[in-house]
């Protein structure tokens, strides 16, 4: 964008222009640029350069967990192992949508397992899980309208229809891996986003709510 006036030039990028400032006289005005707005990662960098102050350092040890925990990545599953009365340091948590036993969390139980000596496993899915709410089918069709492409990744969004038969399906794939011991629990759970309760799912079909 080109600004034109008597003894004025100037060439300002398109948006980039809020009002012109002048300066002392026979200097030509300059543009004012419009100030950044903080994002939410900005604030939290920010955050973070005054919470660090009062960090303690021992809990920069080696993890030692005592159970790996794999949950949903839903906001309302946050702090579910205060919910189960358990310490931030004895719990390996894995998190994605849908609470999924896919390669990647396979990857994370061995490691838990095998390497930092979680010795239990519990799968935890939730109700009202976002994952219910619509088919894979439906998503990758909003996906190509919306974004008029029709990639190769990811191959499944793992919707279910069912918590407690979905958490019985990860149950079986957790247990049925070569590299999880025998000898480490794998037990699944549905949480109640309304009260806070767990509810057990068992692989034969029953479900015993706590």
């Amino acid at each position: 964008m080109t600004i034109a006036r008597p003894g004025l030039n100037l060439n300002v990028p398109d948006g980039k222009l809020t009002r012109l400032v002048m300066t002392r006289p026979g200097e030509p005005a300059r543009p004012e640029r419009r100030r950044k707005v903080m994002s939410i990662i900005d604030e939290a960098l920010s955050a973070n350069a005054t919470i660090a102050n009062g960090y303690d350092p021992g809990r920069g040890k080696p993890p030692a967990p005592k159970i790996a925990i794999v949950t949903c990545a839903d906001p309302r599953l946050s702090s579910i192992e205060q919910m189960l009365g358990l310490a931030e340091g004895d719990v390996d948590m894995i998190r994605n949508f849908g609470t999924v036993i896919d390669d990647d969390a396979i990857r994370s139980l061995v490691l838990s397992t095998r390497l930092l000596g979680s010795r239990e496993i519990m799968i935890i899915n939730h109700t009202d899980c976002g994952m219910l709410r619509f088919t894979d089918s439906e998503m990758e069709e909003r996906l190509r309208k919306e974004t008029g492409r029709a990639p190769i990744a990811p191959a499944r969004f793992y919707s279910f229809t069912d918590a407690e038969a979905n958490t019985r399906e990860q149950i079986q794939k957790a247990r049925s891996h070569p590299w999880i011991s025998q000898d480490v629990p794998v037990r699944g759970f549905v949480f109640d986003v309304s009260t806070g309760r767990l509810s057990e799912v068992f692989p034969d079909g029953e479900t015993v709510t706590g």
